[in-house]
């Protein structure tokens, strides 16, 4: 018994008998209360409408119905569905008569019991007690089926080794999975190959030793659609501590997880170029330099300035100007290597790390092709847009102690003497070698 049944079974009974026989009614009353007065708690009312009274007005709740079949107002057993349509407390049908058929039929409308009238006491209040245990034990049972089959997570159940036994609406609709194409088989059909075997190693471990489980992942539904899921998974054990199920409960975040790639693109990247932004170039900048150092190799940081893009702007519009940045930009981007960064600081204004150099001059090459992408024209419903460049460039050296900020300063520098220069060159920071290109 758990602790709940315990509390419960020290609460007085509240009995409603419903019996129109007014002699059966108080030997039933006295049966009841023959070794203690406060046994029970009993009620009587002689007819369906009597209890239906004492339920409704007087707001009763019986913790369990001894009913009488054959009633002013319903007779047989129908009086059983009547009856439970005013409560769901137990019902224990009293008969005067030995029918087996009928009885049988009262217990397949939901009669918890039956008892011969006249019987002994003893009897009469255990089969009380066990009709509310076994009731209250089988709505648990109603409830567990209730939130299975109702919850919005998917609930797998397996056995020990992981043959799926059951699963819920739930799963069928996230996974695109029927119920019979499951039952049998191993939850692995929903693998997506994203987790490698070092994953479901942990994840066993975890069940074996602590019975519990929870994490992300992503699976695949049955349509080859790949969706990432929040799980937990729980072991069943009896009282010998055996695993005898596990059932797992899972919910599908793949919307979640979408918005979250969105917020990190848009805290990481230009909206309008798709480009790392400023955040995003000084996060990849600090890893180069710190390759560059362990390696010992050169890093050059180029400061592009586009020449004349205000007068596109001015002349053919705003929205002319924007294709033209995303066009540049897409240019810069494939012109350089796959070691290489190319970001947007804002408005025509960009920034390129080149890495892994070997020396100063194997930049050039790399500039070059800098300025030809942005001078290349664009086209813009028939109207050819075009614009130059202005490039800064500074190195880090192995030996050099220089941080991301002042290389990015030297490089800006370097740009402003590239546009004085007469533009669409570029210009190397003058303690990095001071030459025009």
């Amino acid at each position: 018994m758990t602790p709940t049944e315990t509390d419960d079974a020290l609460q007085t009974p509240v009995v409603l008998l419903i019996e129109d026989e007014q002699g059966d009614a108080e030997l039933i009353r006295w049966q009841l209360l023959e070794r203690a007065d406060d046994a029970f708690v009993v009620h009587i009312a002689d007819s369906l409408a009597s209890a239906r009274l004492l339920i409704e007005r007087e707001r009763l709740i019986p913790d369990v119905i001894l009913l009488d079949l054959n009633l002013p107002d319903s007779s047989g057993p129908q009086t059983v569905p009547r009856c439970r349509s005013l409560t769901d407390a137990p019902i224990v049908v009293l008969t005067g008569l030995d029918d087996v058929a009928a009885t049988q039929r009262a217990i397949d409308l939901g009669a918890e019991d039956y008892l011969t009238k006249g019987g002994e006491g003893s009897s009469l209040r255990r089969a009380i007690r066990y009709a509310m245990l076994r009731h209250r034990r089988e709505a648990d049972s109603r409830l567990a089926a209730t939130v299975f089959s109702h919850s919005r997570e998917g609930i797998v159940i397996t056995t020990p080794d992981g043959v799926i036994i059951d699963v819920n609406e739930a799963f069928s609709r996230i996974t695109g999975y029927p119920r019979d194409e499951v039952i049998g088989r191993n939850p692995g059909l929903l693998k997506s190959h994203r987790q490698g075997p070092a994953f479901y190693a942990q994840m066993w471990r975890a069940l074996i030793d602590d019975g519990y489980w929870a994490g992300e992942l992503w699976n695949r539904r049955k349509d080859g659609e790949e969706y990432a899921e929040l799980l937990t998974i729980s072991a069943v054990r009896d009282s010998t501590g055996n695993t005898r199920h596990y059932v797992a409960l899972f919910t599908d975040i793949t919307a979640q997880k979408q918005h979250q790639q969105q917020l990190e693109f848009i805290a990481h990247y230009d909206s309008l170029t798709r480009l790392p932004n400023r955040m995003l170039l000084a996060d990849r900048l600090g890893h180069a330099l710190t390759q560059t150092r362990r390696h010992r190799q050169l890093l050059a940081v180029a400061y592009i300035d586009l020449d004349g893009f205000k007068a596109v702007n001015d002349t053919y519009g705003h929205a002319a100007g924007d294709v033209l940045l995303v066009t540049v930009a897409e240019r810069m981007k494939h012109c350089l290597r796959e070691s290489d960064t190319i970001a947007r600081l804002g408005g025509d204004e960009f920034v390129a790390i080149l890495t892994e150099l070997p020396d100063m001059a194997a930049s050039t090459p790399l500039i070059g092709r800098l300025l030809a992408a942005a001078a290349e024209p664009v086209d813009y419903q028939g109207a050819a847009l075009q614009v130059s460049s202005s490039i800064g460039v500074t190195f880090h050296l192995p030996d050099d102690d220089s941080d991301a900020d002042l290389l990015l300063r030297q490089a800006d520098q370097a740009m402003y003497q590239a546009k004085l220069a007469g533009k669409n060159g570029y210009y190397v920071f003058a303690n990095r070698v001071g030459c025009v290109g």
